[in-house]
């Protein structure tokens, strides 16, 4: 099929586009539209059909729950069985915003939408795009990010065309989006809440608000046994096609074990890609340099990931080493997609 594209920005909707994607999205088909987190590729969420569509467009396995979106608090209830109060009080706080919540389902909606599990991920999104689809479409909008599964996730529309193009009905472009990396994840269907993936709002955050949030030993798991419960909990994701690594140690020590690790890939006539920062830039002389960001602005390293991690692809490197990213407020979310990108493979220093 042909893909069309559709530009506008939240300062200037395009309405005439927006409810032309909105019966898109009612009549079954798919399409991509921004989020303040990543692109998301969207469907009808009450319509297996168009579930079964997303994971077929995606290659992404069929057990891999699915978020769906919504545009207004009233339509949560008709999806879930009960939103606990905690619940109720990360969204005043944090919604519309970079949050996803797990509750028990309604009936209505299909286990192709949940991954087979009785229990579905809901979010609410900012953008203002994003927020405006979704009542065109009908209030709710199943949206995995915007790439074939397992590659970095898209933070502009060109890289949801990259992967995607002809697959899917319209990409909507609203520029690049805000954060760069995909919601936090809260589940709510245990006795406590749970963080089942880190995002821009970060363990600290949350508890100020509801108090005692627990984190999903999961996150640190590779066991494929494990049955996930979220999106990107147990296959690996935002890979690039290069093998990357992460070198953890002291500054002086991780520059020094990355200049030699790729000055010994470049004699082996290997294509070699580094991601640092911006206080560390002057300090590889040889490979394919990238500052991701600066330290002193984290939000930086968060937003540049996917887009340099696919650089690097363009650029078809072999090897990619990467500095670690212990920042104090988005280390945690921006090391989790470091990590699941590399395969958690580690190099200490």
């Amino acid at each position: 099929m042909k893909t069309e594209i559709a530009l506008m920005s939240e300062k200037q909707l395009d309405m005439h586009a927006l409810e032309k994607a909105g019966r898109i999205l009612r009549q079954g088909g798919l399409v991509a539209f921004p989020t303040e987190t990543v692109y998301g590729l969207g469907g009808n969420a009450l319509d297996p059909a168009a579930s079964e569509k997303i994971y077929a467009a995606k290659g992404r396995p069929s057990d891999n729950p699915l978020i769906i979106h919504i545009a207004d608090m009233e339509n949560l209830r008709k999806i879930v069985l009960r939103v606990p109060p905690k619940a109720e009080n990360l969204a005043d706080r944090y919604w519309p915003g970079p949050l996803t919540m797990i509750f028990d389902k309604a009936a209505c909606v299909p286990y192709e939408t949940t991954g087979g599990l009785d229990s579905v991920a809901v979010r609410m999104p900012s953008n203002r795009i994003a927020l405006e689809l979704i009542r065109q479409a009908g209030g709710y909008v199943a949206a995995p990010s915007a790439n074939t599964s397992g590659r970095p996730s898209p933070t502009l529309a060109s890289h949801v065309a990259e992967d995607l193009s002809e697959r899917i009905d319209m990409i909507i472009d609203g520029g690049m989006t805000d954060i760069g990396l995909e919601s936090t994840i809260v589940d709510f269907t245990e006795n406590s809440p749970v963080i089942l993936r880190p995002g821009y709002l970060n363990q600290q955050m949350l508890e100020k608000v509801i108090g005692a949030v627990r984190i999903d030993p999961g996150l640190s798991s590779v066991d494929s046994k494990v049955r996930p419960k979220a999106p990107g909990m147990r296959y690996r994701h935002y890979a690039p096609r290069g093998e990357l690594a992460i070198v953890e140690g002291s500054v002086e020590k991780v520059v020094d074990r990355i200049n030699e690790l790729t000055r010994r890939r470049l004699k082996e006539g290997a294509g070699v890609g580094i991601i640092c920062t911006d206080e560390t830039l002057g300090s590889y002389p040889v490979g394919k340099v990238k500052s991701i960001g600066t330290r002193t602005n984290e939000e930086s390293i968060a937003l540049h990931l996917y887009q340099v991690l696919r650089e690097f692809d363009e650029e078809e490197v072999d090897y990619i080493y990467s500095e670690s990213f212990h920042t104090p407020r988005m280390g945690q979310a921006i090391m989790n997609r470091l990590l699941k990108a590399a395969g958690h493979e580690i190099i200490e220093t």
